[in-house]
């Protein structure tokens, strides 16, 4: 057994990366997808239903916690 068992953090993986490292690898798959064809390019519709669906869900519930109380 080791002292780190149970502090649920690891020294493994993508996550525990260095941040610049990171965004090497995933610009390099990013890129590998595009020229073969099988990344989604959002277009503009698709773009604006999304910003809308987002903003819909971050804005849940709080209508009714700013209401003021009678």
């Amino acid at each position: 057994m080791t002292s780190k068992q149970g502090s649920g953090t690891s020294k493994r993986g993508f996550a525990s990366m260095d941040p610049s490292k990171q965004r090497e690898i995933a610009s390099k798959g990013g890129r590998a997808a595009h020229e073969k064809g099988t990344a989604h390019e959002f277009t503009p519709e698709e773009a604006a239903a999304a910003g809308r669906k987002g903003g819909q869900a971050s804005g849940r519930g709080r209508t009714s916690a700013q209401t003021p109380s009678q």
